[in-house]
C-alpha cells in the first residue's frame, strides 16, 4: 500500500512537471510571436494604420482589455458552477485564456511570480493528459489568479483609456453584453458558449440564433460575426474621415482662390 501510494504520488508530481515545461513553451512561443510582430510594426504589411484608423484602433484596444477582463471573471464562475473540466471545450478555453494572461502581465517581482504560477491551469492540463479530475485544489488557488488579472486589465483600461483621452462608452457595451450572456444561458436554458452566439447575433442584428453545429464551427461563427461589426465599423469611420477630408480640401482651395484674388486688387 506504501509503495503504491508513493508511486500514485509520483505520477502526479511527473505530470505536473510535464504540464508546467508544455505550458512554459507555449507562453513562450506567444511571446516570440508578440516580439516577432513587434519588430515588423514598420512594415507596411504588419502596420496597423494601413487597416484600420487610429480611432478605431483605440476601440479595439480598450475592447481587448475589457475582453480578457470579462473571460476571467467567466472562467471563476464556471469553476465555481459547473467545473471547467466537465466540458471539453471549456478545458481548452481555460489553456487558451491562461496563455493570453500571463502573456501580458507584468513578471518582475515576487508577487508577479506567485500570482503568474496560480494561472497556470494545472487542473485542465491534468485532464488533457491523463483524464483525472482530481486537482481541485489547483483551481481553488487559480480564482484568486483570475480575479487578480481581471482587476490588472481593468486597470489596463483605465490608464489606457485616461492616458488617450477616450470615453468609456465601450465599458457599457460590456457590461450589456456580460449580463446578456449569463440572462440568456438561464432563460433559454443553454451552455455559455450557445449563448455567446446567440449574443453576439442579436446585438450585430444578424438574428437570435445559434449557427453552428459543432464547437468549432459555433466559435467560427463568433468570430465571423464580431470581424464583421468591426470591419464594419472601420469601413464607416474610414468613410467619414474621407468625406470630412474632401469637405475641408474644398474649402481650402476656396479659401486659397480667395487669398489670391484679394491679392490681385
Amino acid at each position: 500500500m506504501w509503495r503504491e501510494a508513493d508511486l500514485i504520488d509520483f505520477d502526479l508530481i511527473f505530470y505536473l512537471i510535464i504540464e508546467l515545461l508544455i505550458f512554459l513553451l507555449l507562453v513562450q512561443g506567444l511571446g516570440y510571436v508578440i516580439k516577432f510582430l513587434h519588430n515588423k510594426r514598420d512594415n507596411r504589411l504588419f502596420k496597423v494604420s494601413e487597416y484600420i484608423p487610429e480611432e478605431e484602433f483605440h476601440s479595439i484596444k480598450q475592447v481587448y482589455y475589457l475582453s480578457i477582463m470579462t473571460l476571467a471573471l467567466i472562467n471563476i464562475l464556471i469553476i465555481i458552477i459547473i467545473g471547467v473540466e466537465n466540458t471539453y471545450y471549456l478545458v481548452l478555453f481555460e489553456i487558451f485564456l491562461s496563455i493570453i494572461l500571463i502573456e501580458g502581465m507584468p513578471r518582475e517581482s515576487l508577487k508577479d511570480k506567485i500570482v503568474l504560477f496560480t494561472l497556470i491551469p494545472f487542473a485542465s492540463m491534468m485532464y488533457i493528459l491523463t483524464d483525472m479530475d482530481l486537482v481541485y485544489v489547483f483551481d481553488l488557488v487559480r480564482i484568486f489568479g483570475l480575479f487578480y488579472a481581471s482587476m490588472y486589465y481593468y486597470r489596463r483600461f483605465e490608464d489606457y483609456t485616461e492616458t488617450n483621452s477616450l470615453g468609456i462608452t465601450i465599458l457599457l457595451l460590456f457590461t450589456i453584453i456580460f449580463i446578456s450572456l449569463f440572462f440568456t444561458t438561464a432563460t433559454e436554458h443553454v451552455n455559455l458558449l450557445d449563448s455567446l452566439v446567440m449574443v453576439s447575433n442579436a446585438f450585430t442584428s444578424n438574428g437570435y440564433a445559434i449557427l453552428g453545429g459543432t464547437i468549432l464551427g459555433k466559435m467560427n461563427a463568433i468570430f465571423l460575426v464580431w470581424s464583421g461589426y468591426i470591419l464594419s465599423g472601420v469601413g464607416t469611420a474610414t468613410l467619414t474621415a474621407t468625406l470630412i477630408i474632401k469637405h475641408y480640401d474644398k474649402k481650402f482651395k476656396e479659401l486659397e482662390e480667395l487669398i489670391k484674388d484679394m491679392k490681385k486688387e
